[in-house]
């Protein structure tokens, strides 16, 4: 995990939600958030910072403030909780759906190495 904090020199709204859609389109994007009065971009997630600060460079203005590691408590907090959800689901799937239980007898008078009868 990634952490992009930029400032970006918006002018107006359409501005800062074309900057967004721009960031947005970029594969491995966790999170994205804009302050608005220091115009900052934060991009988090999984994914190449210097794509996505050339792709900004090309329309707007584009200095970095921080490039670094995401803190990563917040991710295991949501899997750990994601896990508990799973095994939750999955509990209640095979009380619903019980695993059939087949049973499989030999008649006594028959030989048991008779593949063909």
């Amino acid at each position: 995990m990634k952490k992009l904090v930029v400032k970006v020199n918006l002018h107006d709204d359409r501005d800062r939600t074309k900057a967004m859609q721009v960031v947005s389109g970029f594969g491995g994007i966790g999170s994205l958030s804009m302050d608005s009065k220091d115009n900052k971009l934060t991009v988090s997630g999984d994914f190449d910072p210097v794509k996505v600060v050339n792709k900004l460079r090309k329309s707007w203005h584009t200095e970095i403030v921080s490039v670094g590691a995401a803190e990563e408590d917040d991710g295991k907090k949501d899997e750990g909780k994601k896990e508990d959800q799973v095994a939750n689901l999955v509990k209640a799937y095979e009380a619903y759906y019980p695993t059939p239980v087949t049973y499989y007898c030999v008649p006594p008078g028959e030989t048991p190495n008779c593949v063909i009868c």
